[in-house]
């Protein structure tokens, strides 16, 4: 993403214009564009006239449009981001109030409007779509006997780029030759998929999972083919193709084979690599129960009121899911929370819900924390406690319960 022009004034209003060129960048904007913005961008709109006779004429002409958001559908396989909502400027084609579709695409400047103003949260999101040393993408293969996903693992989110399923013969007696073949087969079309998705030769890790020995055959196919055709490129980047365990070759196995030791190893300084491992450390100290870790809105607030996620290793853990919420209330009320963080040295990480990590935070309600220290009972109610602590007599007052 490119930034065009920032023109945003000290209490946070002012507009932001930006260049996607490539499809990443429609994660960004996914996650920037919020319900209530004004976003500004070019648009094809079908206008119909009538004439004199009262025949009608249609054509397509190019507008720029202003619209008030009020609906955002992102398709991350495709990398297509369509944002609806009512046009809040006239122009010679189209009246105030009317509805329309913007559908923002790769190599053209869009321009946004908080009308909220610009918090924290939302320049944190635009100074990470603009960064210019982002991590390399880390292609994957999860994989069994006659299907494989390809999918690619961005920093931000897994994208499926292909599935492939292929008839493999079973093995039987006397006809090992047919399994043979259909597995022979089956790499052929996997690799020549892979190979259109994803440049092999470049020096990172590639993925190869499946249970038994799928992948490791997959690896010596590709190895074997390489050596076949003389390509020098692919034979020298084999120490990258990392062979790991998987449970099955469906998508969702890719959550295990993220965590494998062999893979945490190569991917250790990407930014998704350090969100799962502050999951891991979590759930580690939930088993432990030592009051360290809490996940839930409320008893994470209270950690954070009470200087708990702080300084010394205090971690909050918070989907970004909560703050695409069309009520300005409760998003206020998470930047708030992630800004206190960050004002007592704690660290403040937005966990994508298209990662796995992400997902395994949505599945603890979205939130969750690392203290610095042990707190008891944040899951009581306050006022059940009182209640609980004082016996209330019929003259009004209140005395300490005695039972």
């Amino acid at each position: 993403m490119r930034l065009i022009k920032q023109n945003i004034e000290r209490d946070g209003s002012g507009t932001i214009t930006l260049f996607p060129e490539e499809p990443e960048d429609m994660w960004h904007a996914y996650n920037l564009i919020a319900p209530t913005d004004l976003l500004r961008a070019s648009a094809i709109r079908k206008i119909t006239t009538e004439g004199v006779t009262g025949s009608t004429t249609s054509k397509r002409v190019h507008v720029t449009l202003l619209i008030r958001v009020t609906s955002i559908d992102f398709d991350p396989q495709a990398g297509q981001l369509h944002v609806g909502g009512k046009v809040a400027e006239e122009n010679k084609w189209v009246g105030v109030g009317a509805h329309h579709t913007l559908d923002l695409e790769l190599n053209r400047n869009f321009t946004l409007e908080k009308k909220e103003g610009w918090d924290s949260v939302a320049l944190d999101v635009v100074r990470e779509a603009i960064k210019q040393d982002k991590e390399g993408t880390v292609p994957a293969v999860v994989m069994q006997e006659g299907l494989a996903n390809i999918c690619l693992i961005t920093e931000h989110q897994t994208i499926l780029k292909q599935r492939i399923e292929t008839g493999i013969p079973k093995k039987r007696s006397g006809r090992a030759g047919d399994h043979d073949k259909g597995m022979t087969k089956f790499f052929e079309v996997t690799l020549e998929t892979l190979k259109r998705h994803v440049d092999i030769t470049l020096p990172r890790p590639l993925l190869l999972a499946s249970p038994g020995f799928t992948a490791a055959g997959f690896q010596k196919y590709i190895m074997d083919e390489a050596t076949r055709l003389g390509d020098k490129a692919v034979l020298a980047n084999k120490g990258n193709l990392v062979v790991v365990h998987s449970s099955s070759g469906h998508l969702h196995s890719l959550n295990e084979v993220l965590k494998s030791p062999e893979v945490l190893t190569k991917l250790k300084d990407t930014k998704y690599s350090k969100e799962t491992r502050f999951m891991d450390d979590f759930m580690t100290l939930l088993r432990k129960d030592d009051g360290r870790a809490w996940y839930g809105p409320t008893e994470v607030e209270k950690a954070v009121e009470k200087g708990a996620v702080g300084r010394g290793g205090g971690v909050l853990l918070i989907s970004n899911a909560l703050f695409r919420s069309q009520e300005i209330g409760t998003r206020k009320r998470w930047v708030t929370l992630v800004d206190k963080v960050k004002e007592d040295g704690g660290e403040a990480r937005i966990l994508s819900s298209d990662h796995e990590s992400g997902v395994r935070l949505e599945g603890l309600g979205g939130i969750a924390a690392i203290l610095t220290f042990p707190l008891e009972d944040l899951d009581e109610d306050e006022d059940e406690e009182q209640d609980e602590e004082k016996e209330v007599f019929p003259n009004g007052t209140k005395q300490e319960s005695i039972i």
